[in-house]
């Protein structure tokens, strides 16, 4: 992706990557027909070329033909194999991206001079693939659902691929991208809060007495914002917390934890008001969800917050 801001050979691969199929049957088409252009041209040409050599060994000419077949045979398959496919594949392997960069505006000519037969073998392929009962993936990096990565990951510690503190780790994290909001929300009588026309002084003592950090705003029923008391710590005790304010983000409650978490990054909040139906069900924090993808033994929970 960083290539294709400024590579034209990074926007073809790019767009090679979203047309799987497509790629897949170009693929098996270049390699088909070269396989053909081997037998059909180099096989000849090795046995034309070894067959006087068998014959000047004193071989009859039917052996020297049959052995000539043979080894032009064997010498002709080795190639393809070593050279055209295992070789090529294992870098491939080893340098993903570089290769596909490489490789992406040569295939997309490729493609463009075959598409007609690439379409109707990429329709047939998948018309065999639906009526297995499977759906054919027309991007790379289709999503695995989490019980599948689950699997993965358990199999990779079971053969020692991945340490127990990092099996944990991942496997929690996996959890945490299924929870949602409604199962950690902080209800609304539990939640500490200010009125709206508060003073520093209400916020530090509402701290006090809560050990939140962050004390909610209300205005009525409905909730303001929230003020840090770090950012009271130099105010006058008098003075009104309008100007300390902060806005907090409203989310669903069938929002998964995971998606809340990069909303609340992205729009740099620290709280959120959680919402079912159109009714406020309470509040969640960041202090809330971190605990959920760290592992236990690495999070050191501070003062609770609001």
């Amino acid at each position: 992706e960083e290539s294709a801001r400024t590579s034209r050979a990074g926007r073809a691969a790019l767009r090679n990557a979203s047309d799987l199929t497509l790629m897949l049957a170009g693929a098996q088409l270049g390699i088909t027909l070269c396989t053909l252009a081997l037998g059909a041209i180099t096989k000849p040409a090795v046995k034309e070329a070894l067959t006087p050599l068998f014959y000047s060994v004193g071989l009859p000419s039917g052996a020297a033909s049959a052995l000539s077949f043979v080894l032009a045979l064997v010498i002709v398959t080795f190639l393809h194999l070593v050279v055209g496919e295992m070789a090529p594949k294992s870098f491939s392997l080893a340098h993903p991206e570089k290769t596909a960069i490489w490789l992406a505006l040569p295939m997309r000519g490729f493609l463009w001079l075959t598409r007609p037969v690439l379409s109707g073998l990429n329709r047939a392929a998948n018309w065999l693939v639906r009526k297995s009962g499977a759906t054919p993936a027309d991007e790379v990096g289709a999503a695995q659902d989490a019980e599948s990565l689950r699997h993965l990951v358990d199999h990779s510690a079971s053969v020692g691929a991945l340490s127990t503190a990092y099996h944990r780790g991942v496997v929690s994290a996996l959890d945490f991208s299924e929870t949602l909001l409604e199962e950690i929300t902080t209800p609304d009588e539990d939640i500490v809060w200010v009125p709206v026309e508060a003073t520093v002084a209400d916020v530090q003592a509402a701290t006090i007495a809560s050990g939140h950090l962050r004390i909610l705003v209300m205005a009525g029923d409905r909730i303001n914002g929230v003020v840090h008391v770090r950012d009271t710590m130099d105010a006058d005790g008098a003075q009104e917390i309008d100007n300390f304010v902060r806005r907090v983000l409203v989310l669903d409650a069938r929002t998964t934890v995971y998606e809340a978490l990069a909303r609340m990054q992205r729009q740099r909040v620290h709280v959120a008001v959680v919402v079912k139906g159109g009714k406020r069900l309470g509040v969640v924090t960041l202090q809330d969800v971190l605990p959920q993808v760290l592992p236990k033994e690495r999070f050191i929970p501070t003062a609770p917050a609001s």
